[in-house]
């Protein structure tokens, strides 16, 4: 078939003026050219689709179906347009950012509260899963965008920087390190240790730690939760290291944190998407939001 839109915004403004000078008023086209492009479409239809008198250009019944059918065409074609104008505006969208627990639970909500009051079109879901299911759901579609740290060989994802993320020590109001600012990690051979578990990227760079002063790891309690480990120095069971953000999930307990040097070791907090796909224009802007408020997470010194 090779009908095509200018041809049939030809026939409609024929159709709808009764006459080809109307028509080509309307459209601004030759009337010439417009009387062409009718004769094209009837010969690629098949049919004549106006009788032309000396008074009047009149509709035939093959006509007035096509009219019908042509005119859905065009409005439809409209709606489309209108829509992905809209998209493109982030006047209407969706987004589905997945994020670890704590992560989604201490920076998303602002964040989103702010981007939803500049772009109220646009609805925004939260899935709250591990690192491995966010890299997963990026990839397959299933999230538009996920925030977190990953690993540097994960395949199939774009990463755009938020934040740089210290580890802390977190210890208890009683303990003998909430004296000390900053603590070096050779200090912590005589504690207890919270970790969490080894699948855990934070659990990696704490292995890091002990490593590089030589000492050995003896965890007192693996948990797969920063909460759980907070809860559990708080009560006095040990000692933790963990990302700075996890300030915000020690806000109403008796934990403080305490800066650890010698060395200070810290990854990237980023935002990841899909290679090969083309970033949305509700991830983009929602980008710009999450990272002002990531930078929050972390002290100024720590950045």
């Amino acid at each position: 078939m090779k009908i095509t839109l200018k041809q049939i915004e030809c026939f409609l403004a024929v159709a709808e003026h009764g006459s080809f000078s109307g028509a080509s008023k309307r459209l601004n086209t030759a009337q010439p050219a417009l009387s062409q492009a009718i004769k094209d479409l009837e010969a690629e239809l098949g049919v004549r689709l106006f009788d032309r008198t000396t008074r009047r250009v009149e509709l035939t019944d093959a006509g007035r179906e096509f009219q019908q059918s042509a005119a859905k065409v065009i409005e439809e074609l409209e709606h489309a347009v209108e829509s992905v104008h809209e998209l493109a505006e982030r006047k209407r969208g969706r987004l589905t950012v997945a994020a670890p627990p704590l992560l989604a639970a201490v920076v998303l909500p602002q964040a989103i509260a702010e981007f939803r009051r500049r772009f109220p079109g646009i609805s925004v879901q939260i899935a709250d899963v591990g690192t491995e299911q966010i890299v997963e759901s990026v990839r397959n579609g299933k999230a538009d965008c996920g925030i977190g740290t990953f690993s540097p060989s994960e395949e199939g994802i774009e990463r755009v920087a938020l934040v740089r993320d210290s580890l802390m020590l977190f210890c208890d109001e009683a303990s003998p390190l909430n004296g000390i600012e900053p603590v070096r990690w050779n200090e912590l051979a005589d504690y207890p240790l919270v970790t969490l578990t080894r699948d855990s990227g934070i659990r990696l760079l704490v292995e890091v730690g002990f490593e590089s002063c030589e000492l050995p790891l003896k965890p007192a309690f693996e948990v797969a939760q920063v909460t759980t480990a907070i809860a559990l120095v708080e009560a006095g069971l040990g000692v933790a290291v963990l990302p700075t953000y996890a300030l915000a999930a020690a806000r109403y307990r008796k934990v403080n944190g305490r800066q650890l040097v010698e060395p200070v070791i810290s990854r990237e907090i980023v935002m990841i998407h899909a290679s090969g796909r083309s970033v949305s224009p509700a991830v983009q802007a929602f980008s710009q939001v999450i990272r002002r408020f990531a930078q929050q997470l972390t002290p100024q010194e720590t950045r």
